[in-house]
């Protein structure tokens, strides 16, 4: 079996933020009724989670689930752990009106920290971050495509795309990012 291979193996650059590909992520997407008692006992069983309120991130011992929308949960696990996971979801939901859908390969993740990160992501994404909380989830945009932002800490967030549109978005956030260009709106 070949090893995986993310979106662009190593990138990293170094600016307002540090900025830095994540490499090879398990994520699964779950659709469905998210009241089912079936899918917060599969969720505590798998992952050690709950799950998550409306644009929240419930982090357990095995993964985190992220809300997506009203009937969409996104499941972040081990990459060598999305395929067993997605079998073991679509068994305890076999007959039941839930997708489960294994989309680790079509995605790409970024890691951005630095005292800056929200200066840097405001430049392009229409986000008011001062009121965003850690462990909370926004659908958005950077620029011309469509994200997810994940707040990790004051000064972290991961960064989910589609794979199609990586290298744009790491020539995107390395350019916002670059020595000269500073706001100083959120910075402390």
């Amino acid at each position: 079996m070949s090893e995986p291979v993310s979106a662009l193996p190593g990138f990293q650059a170094h600016g307002l933020v540090d900025l830095a590909e994540a490499g090879p992520c398990g994520m699964i997407t779950l659709r469905g009724d998210l009241g089912l008692p079936a899918l917060a006992a599969a969720l505590q069983r798998e992952l050690g989670a709950a799950v998550p309120g409306q644009r929240r991130v419930v982090r357990g011992q095995r993964g985190a689930v992220a809300w997506m929308s009203p009937d969409e949960l996104l499941l972040m696990v081990d990459y060598a752990e999305a395929p067993r996971l997605t079998s073991a979801l679509e068994a305890v939901f076999a007959g039941a009106f839930v997708t489960v859908a294994d989309v680790s390969d079509a995605r790409a993740v970024f890691t951005l920290t630095g005292a800056q990160v929200c200066d840097v992501l405001a430049k392009v994404c229409p986000v008011d971050f001062a009121t965003f909380q850690t462990d909370e989830i926004r659908r958005t945009r950077a620029a011309q495509v469509a994200a997810a932002l994940i707040r990790d800490g004051d000064e972290a967030f991961t960064l989910i795309c589609f794979r199609s549109v990586a290298q744009y978005m790491a020539d995107l956030l390395a350019t916002v990012s670059a020595p000269g260009g500073e706001v100083g709106l959120y910075a402390r």
